[in-house]
């Protein structure tokens, strides 16, 4: 059967159930369907709705905050941006020795010129080097242009002698 067929048949049946029907009985099933209507109307469109809707403002204080965060993050950071970088002092064979002094280290020989910075070490610490020249990086902003490091016998002894350059800033 087609689909008009099907429905005209349907019709039909719902005619001959509802004919079949006294007054009282045709209100209270009409009045049933309203309810049922109005109850689906309110679980499928009204409820979610409501709950979204109070979800949201339970959570709008959380996100106000959040929102404030962000603007003084903001704030802050065009702060950051504008102001420049602190010069970081020239480099000199005295800052170097007074750096090395000052981690404990003696070199064996340090030499400066040209804008570059040579320092040899006998016999120092490992970790206490590579410590000394990441500070010296952070700093003094100085780079390694050129490494020489031999492992001694003795645990963490090495023999190193660095090239080292200041970074520009450009």
């Amino acid at each position: 059967m087609n689909l008009p067929g099907l429905l005209l048949q349907s019709k039909r049946s719902f005619a001959e159930f509802w004919a079949a029907r006294d007054k009282r009985e045709r209100a209270m099933l009409a009045a049933a369907a309203v309810v049922a209507v109005f109850g689906l109307i309110y679980a499928a469109l009204i409820d979610p709705a409501l709950s979204g809707r109070d979800r949201l403002n339970r959570s709008l204080p959380q996100l106000r905050q959040q929102v404030a965060q962000l603007q003084a993050l903001a704030q802050e950071a065009a702060v950051y941006s504008t102001s420049a970088a602190a010069p970081v002092a020239a480099l000199s064979a005295e800052s170097i020795k007074a750096a090395l002094e000052a981690k404990g280290l003696k070199p064996q020989n340090v030499t400066f010129g040209g804008g570059l910075a040579k320092v040899q070490f006998a016999s120092v610490s490992f970790a206490a080097t590579v410590n000394w020249l990441d500070e010296m990086q952070k700093t003094a902003r100085l780079l390694v242009i050129d490494a020489n490091i031999v492992v001694l016998d003795k645990p963490d002894t090495v023999n190193a002698a660095f090239t080292l350059r200041q970074q520009r800033n450009d």
